[in-house]
């Protein structure tokens, strides 16, 4: 039995986007959406997603129990990693030159500047606990 690449690939990522949007997340697939996004006040819970292990077994759990805090962000955004790339290329610009490429990953925004980027797995786990426990 064979099957097709692409196939595969296209039910992982829906899957993986079904998961964060059903967590409250809003999809920003272009670089105009990532803009209007980061320019809301308030603040915004950014992940960087991913199809690798790493995001659906740690990453994209943790950002959909993050939404159950007594604090939690005014915005729930993501961007899909080798999905929507110019979109990422634009987010993780916006984040700045101190922010390696890195996903999954997680960024706090407060007023469209950045407050927290934590660029593995182990810092965004303890960091996304830490960065609920400032929002609002």
């Amino acid at each position: 039995m064979t099957m097709d690449f692409n196939f595969y690939m296209e039910d992982i990522t829906k899957q993986a986007r079904s998961e964060m949007e059903a967590s409250g997340y809003e999809q920003l697939t272009t670089p105009e959406e990532v803009e209007e996004a980061f320019k809301r006040p308030g603040t915004t819970l950014v992940m960087v997603n991913s199809v690798c292990g790493c995001a659906g077994g740690i990453a994209r759990p943790a950002a959909a129990h993050a939404v159950h805090y007594d604090k939690r962000p005014d915005h729930l955004v993501t961007v899909f990693a080798g999905q929507d790339k110019e979109a990422t290329a634009y987010a993780r610009m916006i984040f700045g030159e101190d922010h390696l490429p890195s996903s999954p990953s997680f960024a706090l925004l407060k007023d469209g500047k950045i407050e927290n980027v934590k660029l593995n797995l182990a810092e965004a786990t303890n960091g996304l606990r830490n960065s609920m426990k400032k929002v609002n």
